[in-house]
């Protein structure tokens, strides 16, 4: 929590300041150094590799931006992302390319051991997500919208808002998009963040992930999602959140 100091007040402190150097030395101000603030801390929670970039991209590198530490969570490792061939394959592939995508947007990453297309809701995994979370103690926490088509998308959710309900250190949870119509149904926002200057840097990231095709299908769902929402901000590019739990008395950690 802040407190603001009146300038009488700051004008006290200098005088209360400058009677204590005369007295013990200028050493007795240097023996106290001045706490840093520290850092904002966002967790980008998605189901598969690709989920993060093209749901949040932008909103991570304006984030970034802003000063704040961000990090990437691949929930599963995409092992039923590439027809043909084996799970143990396609997730080396879709791993190294989440890799080079995290690379590009300058941001650590970490992969959970959930399965592609059978990722599971048990008391061990509740308890894997929140011990995920309590080890990072992130402010935020971006994630999938629950009412979605994909189960790894809801299953997703669901641990993550059970872990909301139980870590030590309380985060703000927004939850993005992903395909609205074709698999998030249902999604309203609260929370618009401009993208723009971000834009061909978060499509550079995105399309690291060669083997899915982005191309074909980020312009028919993604990119009208970012110009719907750049409309309604009057800039050209936007993501989209729905705040979880408003308080209108908290500032949330999408106002920067």
């Amino acid at each position: 929590m802040s407190t603001k100091i009146s300038r009488r007040q700051m004008l006290k402190l200098s005088g209360a300041a400058a009677a204590a150097t005369a007295l013990l030395g200028t050493d007795v101000l240097a023996a106290e150094p001045l706490e840093t603030p520290r850092r904002k801390k966002v967790l980008v929670i998605g189901a598969h590799p690709d989920d993060p970039e093209s749901c949040a991209g932008g909103t991570v590198l304006k984030m970034l931006a802003a000063g704040f530490d961000v990090k990437v969570v691949y929930f599963t490792r995409g092992e039923r992302g590439i027809s043909g061939v084996s799970l143990q394959e396609s997730a080396r592939v879709r791993m190294a390319e989440s890799v080079e995508a995290c690379k590009c947007l300058r941001v650590p990453y970490v992969f959970m051991d959930q399965i592609d297309g059978e990722s599971e809701i048990t008391a061990r995994r509740y308890l894997e997500m929140k011990e995920l979370i309590d080890a990072e103690k992130p402010d935020a926490v971006l994630t999938h919208w629950p009412i979605d088509s994909h189960r790894d998308h809801v299953n997703c959710a669901v641990l993550v808002l059970d872990a909301w309900r139980r870590v030590q250190k309380k985060f703000d949870l927004f939850y993005f998009e992903a395909m609205t119509g074709l698999q998030s149904k249902t999604f309203l926002p609260t929370d618009l963040v401009d993208i723009s200057d971000y834009h061909d840097q978060k499509v550079r990231a995105l399309y690291c992930h060669k083997s899915q095709d982005c191309e074909d299908w980020y312009p028919a769902y993604h990119l009208k999602m970012e110009e719907f929402y750049g409309l309604r901000l009057a800039t050209k590019y936007a993501e989209a959140f729905v705040r979880f739990d408003q308080n209108p008395t908290q500032k949330a950690i999408m106002e920067f």
